[in-house]
């Protein structure tokens, strides 16, 4: 669909209820539909395969009947039900190693007013708390596929400074996420820009009748249909004051556990049927060859089995049988971890490592950093057009700044997660400057995070000194 199209699709009156579902249906025309589903059902436990009785069923066995020994009666064995969360172990890490670190905000604001643009996004942020919200992003598109974020102003009843400068505005946002019910529907021309952003969700009225909503957002506009008693009404219209979507959209091809999902069902195929296998065997069986002719009474200590001439008795034992079982288990579990780039930092894997240096982490890690410049295929572009969208609103609440956050460059840079070597580091500087000081005192007192007060810290230890100076002076000399 072009441009021009969308507009007059939009621009039509919809007299009839027909004619809006008509609008909507072209609104959420997509490739294929979100197999939400399935993708709930294998991220928790409880859907998975090895909990269903449709697909691993209780055992029918035969017992012997309480009332009359001689006979038997049908009963069913419980299974053993081994369900991992694997899928939460792979999309946990892969959110930690991608925005464990906040995202840095790099900018060359050099003009007073590029620095206040600057400082009012910041701020703008942190007040949304965008390093949590960052991680709920990446949470829910690794494991939905896709996401989406508005940016939105409220106007408040008095101003405020926080910004830097005075307005009624705040700038807020709202994550649009599958997992939460949101149907999302994007919609592109044939260069691939998004022309159009649609939801469709679901709330209940005050007499708890549900009410469904599609919500469509363009440059110039966002139109909200209201559906009651299965009739659309007429779109609410809202003027979009910043023109363009304010809308941030992101998708990946499948959700992160996709190409270890065969193996994660075989894995908790195995464990479960080696339980059974255990529970058993738990119990100790013994083989006779002959005939007994005597038992011991339960309860009983140094028990005798008493038998005829030749009468033999063993343990049955279960060799081997575990290896083939303990190999496949262990080549599933590096499959994994490997095939989805998932480091393996449980306790049991990491308790053998000694002092490590930060170069043999980085090298540790390196797959799930690779990982991470994978993932910035999406986010680069994401977070890029967060930011215009903010500069906008910023342009928007204070027509000072307009010109100057328009052609400000703001990038955001991801920070994979590593652990720091600090000490390494600090060597490898003071090495390159030849042993000179490569921070000053005031910078390493505010970067060792044991004082809350930089200056008051530095008023002590310019006392100290002072004090120091006053013994050396008065000292007597022998």
């Amino acid at each position: 669909m072009t441009l021009k199209e969308l507009k007059e699709l939009l621009a039509s009156t919809g007299a009839s209820n027909k004619s809006i579902s008509d609008i909507i249906a072209k609104l959420k025309s997509r490739p294929e539909a979100l197999d939400l589903k399935t993708f709930r059902e294998q991220y928790s436990p409880k859907g998975h395969d090895t909990m269903s009785t449709v697909e691993r069923p209780d055992k029918q066995i035969k017992k012997p009947n309480p009332e009359d020994p001689e006979k038997t009666i049908d009963a069913i064995e419980k299974v053993n039900r081994l369900a991992l969360p694997m899928q939460k172990i792979i999309v946990k890490r892969a959110v930690s190693f991608l925005f464990g670190n906040p995202v840095k905000i790099n900018s060359e604001a050099k003009k007073e007013q590029e620095k206040q643009v600057l400082n009012a996004l910041n701020r703008i942020l942190k007040d949304c708390k965008i390093n949590s919200f960052n991680r709920r992003i990446a949470k829910d598109l690794f494991r939905s596929t896709e996401i989406a974020e508005c940016w939105y102003p409220v106007e408040k009843q008095e101003n405020h400074s926080t910004y830097g400068f005075d307005t009624k505005f705040k700038i807020r946002v709202m994550a649009f996420s599958p997992w939460d019910g949101n149907d999302l529907y994007p919609l592109f021309d044939d260069t691939g820009d998004m022309i159009a952003f649609s939801r469709a969700y679901t709330r209940k009225d005050d007499e708890g009748k549900e009410v469904k909503y599609f919500e469509t957002y363009t440059d110039d506009e966002k139109l909200v249909w209201v559906q009651k008693d299965a009739t659309w009404e007429e779109p609410q219209r809202t003027p979009n004051i910043i023109k363009k979507i304010p809308v941030i959209y992101g998708k990946q091809d499948g959700v992160e556990w996709a190409d270890v999902q065969t193996c994660i069902e075989r894995l908790e195929y195995l464990l479960s049927n080696f339980a059974d296998t255990n529970d058993y065997h738990a119990s100790p069986k013994i083989f006779v060859e002959g005939e007994l002719t005597g038992f011991s009474k339960k309860g009983e200590s140094g028990a005798i089995l008493q038998g005829t001439s030749g009468t033999k008795a063993y343990y049955l034992s279960w060799d081997h049988a575990t290896d083939a079982v303990k190999l496949e288990i262990e080549t599933l579990l590096r499959f994994i971890y490997t095939f989805t780039q998932t480091p393996d930092i449980s306790f049991d894997s990491v308790k053998g490592l000694r002092e490590i240096s930060g170069e043999a982490l980085k090298m540790l890690f390196l797959d799930a950093h690779l990982k991470v410049q994978e993932k910035r295929e999406v986010f680069d572009e994401y977070l890029e057009r967060r930011t215009n969208i903010i500069k906008a609103y910023l342009g928007y609440v204070n027509t000072t700044l307009k010109t100057f956050a328009d052609n400000m460059d703001i990038e955001s840079e991801v920070q994979p997660f590593i652990i720091n070597d600090v000490a390494a580091t600090i060597k490898q500087l003071t090495e390159a400057t030849a042993g000179k000081a490569i921070l000053s005192q005031r910078t390493a007192v505010a970067q060792s995070g044991l004082v809350d007060n930089v200056d008051q810290e530095m008023q002590y230890l310019q006392e100290e000194r002072d004090q120091a100076a006053e013994r050396d002076v008065f000292e007597r000399t022998v």
